[in-house]
């Protein structure tokens, strides 16, 4: 662990991570940006995760390893990455995707130059399990507006993958959030507190390989109640209402934010036309509730 406090933390949960966790941890350990430390959560993997884990952690003192002695659930898993960080600026970093070199280096600039920004990430690719790019994701540019109901709306009710939960976020701004939620989507929720906190900055280039595979918990946790125990086992059997969760916790963010009178009514105005394009899935769950 280095002797002062790195300026960047860069946390990694990991729950049976074997296939692909060394491969992560290698794209991590070569960034052109040196002044990190890298936390790594396994909970309570039952594969040869802990023995990479311990691996690394043997050979590179930026490397600090945590195990779990049961499963918390991902949100937890997450979370306490944040709670024992020390950097300024902090990143979380799955076991199964993979950094470009300068990755940290090009947000740490952003985020040194402009403080209304809160988070900053690259332009991004999707891979499979071989390594072989699937997709580009399409630009989000619009999420550095100066107005935070903008932004809001491109982040809350425009269709994109979260991969920006994975950028670089100022660790004071991140403290000052619910943090990831117990349930589906809560990357989602999580992006639009941030983003109504203060501006993203997207780095033009691809430095950020977001990895497909079968093994993904989407993937492999297909019903309501598997997925809610995935991210906390305490949920597992009890009926989820995802829909309406995000109409709430979405609100919820607005309420606690820090804007003017006429962000948040533009902002709460945004939610109402994110029900009516979610009209179906909100009926559906109320009529499961009332079953």
């Amino acid at each position: 662990m280095p002797s002062h406090a790195p300026r960047v933390s860069i946390g990694v949960p990991v729950f049976n991570g074997e296939a692909y966790l060394a491969r992560a941890l290698d794209s991590l350990l070569d960034q052109t940006w040196s002044d990190m430390e890298i936390i790594i959560s396994d909970n309570a993997s039952s594969d040869s995760t802990k023995e990479i884990c311990r691996e690394y952690a043997s050979h590179d003192p930026r490397i600090r390893y945590m195990r779990n002695t049961v499963n918390v659930g991902a949100a937890k898993n997450f979370n306490q990455l944040v709670a024992v960080a020390a950097g300024e600026y902090f990143k979380w970093a799955a076991h199964d995707d993979l950094c470009g070199r300068e990755f940290l280096q090009r947000c740490v600039e952003v985020l040194d130059r402009d403080p209304s920004v809160v988070l900053s990430y690259p332009w991004s690719k999707a891979i499979n399990e071989y390594g072989v790019v699937v997709r580009d994701f399409e630009p989000m540019p619009r999420l550095g507006s100066r107005k935070a109901h903008e932004r809001f709306f491109q982040c809350v009710c425009v269709p994109h993958p979260q991969n920006p939960v994975f950028g670089l976020v100022r660790r004071d701004t991140l403290l000052q959030t619910r943090l990831i939620g117990s349930y589906s989507s809560a990357d989602r929720v999580l992006l639009g507190e941030l983003v109504l906190a203060g501006r993203f900055h997207e780095v033009p280039e691809v430095l950020f390989l977001k990895r497909h595979h079968p093994r993904q918990h989407w993937r492999v946790h297909r019903t309501r109640s598997s997925r809610q125990a995935w991210w906390d086992p305490a949920n597992a059997g009890k009926r989820g209402f995802r829909t309406w969760r995000l109409l709430r916790e979405h609100i919820a963010s607005i309420r606690r934010a820090r804007i003017t009178r006429s962000e948040r009514a533009h902002s709460y105005a945004y939610m109402g036309w994110w029900i009516r394009r979610n009209w179906r899935s909100l009926s559906r769950d109320l009529m499961i509730w009332r079953a």
